[in-house]
């Protein structure tokens, strides 16, 4: 049974447990303890890049687009992404070249976003996702290895699994 008594520090109420022992109110809580997220699923860069594409006609870099924008989404829920209008730009826009250019740009500063998050150094440049575009669509292989660095933050973690966030 848990009973609620005032903090005379701060005017905020603690939950005291039957043993005694005083649980942080939650405002106290580090940052890493309330901002949660889920882990993405970990892929090949090589396969990503190379491999899939060539096996589906192109079809797969698509596909593989808007799954880690998802999921890029749902590991950081407090940055807003809209992967549907992102793949959108390439489907559409794709001819414009510019347009493309910005959403590699911007999925560019969404890894370096999660990168931070996870606590780990930002290593993924914006630029170099969308200028790599040129270099026989290195940005996928990049974009790939800097998400992997990510994923790997949280050693024995699952795609799916509630881990906590640094910053």
């Amino acid at each position: 049974m848990v009973d609620i008594q005032p903090n005379a520090d701060s005017g905020r109420t603690a939950s005291i447990p039957a043993e005694g022992a005083v649980a942080p109110h939650p405002a106290d809580a580090p940052m890493a303890s309330r901002s949660i997220g889920l882990t993405m699923k970990r892929r090949g860069p090589v396969a990503v890049w190379l491999g899939l594409p060539l096996i589906t006609l192109g079809i797969y870099q698509l596909v593989w687009y808007y799954k880690i924008l998802s999921e890029l989404q749902e590991f950081d829920r407090r940055r807003i992404l809209s992967p549907t209008g992102s793949l959108l730009v390439l489907l559409l826009l794709g001819w414009t070249v510019i347009a493309p250019l910005i959403s590699f740009h911007n999925a560019g500063k969404t890894i370096a976003n999660a990168q931070r998050a996870a606590g780990l150094p930002v290593t993924c440049s914006p630029a170099a996702s969308s200028f790599m575009a040129f270099l026989f669509g290195l940005n996928i292989w990049y974009m790939q290895r800097q998400l992997n660095l990510v994923i790997d933050a949280y050693p024995g973690a699952t795609p799916g699994t509630e881990v906590a966030l640094v910053a």
